[in-house]
């Protein structure tokens, strides 16, 4: 599961700095088929995998963590309670600064993003977790299943509670006490995206050959079970693919599923090749200093450490290319900005993304090598927590 993480976590780095720095995203959607290219919008989808396993394999974490700790349900939830709140409370305090450079809340947007996703799944977990295994597995996997049944229904048809559904199932704008939020992590079905990962840690105390044979078994059945979901273009998903002028388009058409919230297509697709993967990685040996599996074991360090390294060196290579300084801690236009504020054509080519992206993974190495060594000598509870 190290290796796993840390596999999605340097991918994870692509999309942001794509965010920060590409031409194309300061102008358009990588998804938008009428704008896209193939290769902008594969630069996209290679990172869709990232958040489904991030939060199934922190419901994993969470079982093992109680299961081979010794720790009690009460304990867990605890930590879980605890752990959700600090995820949240960090995103929209210093990581608001550090991704927007926004320090004032009033008279700006309060965007909820995946340590919120994270954080309220958390919390959520720490109830569900007293559920029974053969009652919480089959409710997790029922509400992934069925939620997308509920895409027709919009918050303006719930009234004063509008917000409700905003944080539950649908991307939108709700205020609160004169503040401002988006929701762009929907909970459903993340939440039991996570239970599921939960339920699933007890597979994790079987032997190699058992595990092994049945997670690769998992796989290969979602991943068949998104090309037959999706091929049937009824349900599963709020966007139908359609044949388009091209057969590459027409590809891509297929691959465009929703991920705000989660359809049932984005999880079969992203989580089917995910278990594939996780079968097979137990075979591979890595050493504790191979970046896989450092990243992998610092994740919260790393979340945190990667957004300061490519927001500070996007200002860095704005102000070598540009040579002034007007906009340069305004949030980019891919990220909110008024492009009014941004000279013609801001931003750089995609290979500038992929270049930027090896020099942030060998800049962060050294620090999250330090800091996973840290973790492994010292169990300091702060530890946890980052």
């Amino acid at each position: 599961m190290d290796i796993l993480r840390g596999a999605i976590m340097m991918l994870m780095a692509i999309d942001h700095i794509r965010d920060f720095v590409h031409r194309g995203a300061m102008q358009f959607s990588p998804t938008d088929l009428t704008r896209t290219t193939a290769p902008i919008f594969l630069t996209r989808w290679i990172t869709h995998f990232c958040a489904p396993v991030f939060f199934l394999t922190a419901g994993i974490g969470a079982f093992l963590w109680m299961s081979r700790g010794n720790h009690t349900k009460r304990e867990l939830s605890w930590f879980l309670l605890t752990r959700g709140l600090w995820l949240i409370l960090i995103e929209n305090t210093i990581l608001r600064v550090v991704m927007f450079s926004q320090v004032s809340y009033r008279g700006s947007v309060i965007i909820l993003l995946i340590l919120w996703g994270l954080g309220a799944s958390m919390i959520a977990l720490a109830a569900l977790a007293h559920l029974p295994i053969r009652v919480l597995a089959p409710l997790s996997l029922l509400v992934i299943v069925i939620h997308n049944a509920f895409d027709p229904l919009t918050a303006d048809k719930f009234g004063r509670f509008a917000w409700l559904w905003d944080i539950l199932h649908q991307q939108g704008l709700f205020t609160v006490a004169g503040f401002n939020f988006v929701t762009a992590y929907p909970i459903v079905p993340w939440i039991f995206v996570m239970s599921a990962g939960f339920c699933l840690g007890t597979v994790f105390l079987w032997d190699l050959a058992r595990r092994q044979s049945f997670l690769l078994r998992l796989g290969l059945t979602m991943t068949a079970a998104f090309f037959v979901v999706r091929g049937i273009n009824i349900y599963g998903d709020p966007s139908r693919w359609i044949h388009q002028s091209t057969a590459t388009l027409t590809v891509l058409s297929f691959l465009n599923v929703t991920k705000y919230p989660p359809s049932l297509e984005f999880l079969l697709m992203t989580l089917g090749p995910a278990f594939i993967v996780l079968s097979r990685l137990e075979n591979m040996g890595l050493s504790e200093a191979n970046p896989f599996v450092v990243f992998g074991r610092v994740p919260f360090f790393y979340y945190a450490t990667h957004l300061f390294v490519i927001h500070l060196g996007s200002i860095l290579m704005n102000f070598v290319y540009y040579r002034h300084t007007s906009f340069l801690l305004l949030p980019a236009p891919s990220m909110g900005g008024d492009p009014k504020l941004f000279p013609p054509d801001f931003g750089f080519p995609l290979w500038v993304v992929y270049a930027f992206w090896l020099a942030t993974l060998a800049a962060l190495y050294p620090a999250c090598l330090w800091f996973s060594r840290l973790k492994k000598r010292r169990r300091d509870w702060w530890l946890s927590y980052l």
